[in-house]
């Protein structure tokens, strides 16, 4: 069946199978490997990508239920003007070390910086409990979004 999908502002219309993983798609169709394979069971993270503005698994999200909505991946928020910010933001606490995990929570971080939802650093930890990062740089990965949401490290 062919698919009418819309990731990172481009229109594509694609031939998939009715139980294609989002994930797949976007990596083997569309050559966008920013989101990555990991649990694929949904508790890691990785795959994080956002479909109508709201952070999806996409390692367990049918590409079927992305139709009609935007998707956007880390390609296309790198590609935002306001993605130097929280890039240098990372930098500078030196947030990542392997970086495999980056992605995911960039894509998770983006709505809730949009909505002001993180107002302390518990808000922070709550709101990023979902990601893993298997380097344990959560102290500065934290720290970082602190710093980009204004509030106490």
């Amino acid at each position: 069946m062919e698919v009418p999908l819309t990731v990172n502002g481009t229109d594509h219309r694609l031939p998939i199978e009715d139980n294609a993983l989002l994930l797949d798609v976007l990596r083997e169709r569309l050559r966008l490997t920013g989101a990555k394979r990991s649990c694929d069971v949904q508790v890691c993270g990785a795959c994080t990508v956002l479909v109508g503005g709201e952070p999806v698994s996409s390692c367990c999200f049918l590409a079927h239920d992305a139709c009609g909505g935007e998707v956007q991946t880390i390609e296309g928020y790198a590609a935002e003007e306001g993605f130097a910010a929280v890039a240098e933001a990372f930098e500078r606490r030196n947030a990542f070390q392997c970086g495999y995990c980056a992605p995911g929570f960039l894509m998770t971080l983006k709505p809730l910086l949009a909505s002001g939802a993180l107002r302390s650093r518990a808000d922070v930890e709550r709101e990023l409990s979902g990601n893993l990062c298997r380097c344990t740089g959560y102290r500065a990965i934290v720290d970082a979004v602190c710093d980009l949401a204004g509030v106490a490290p």
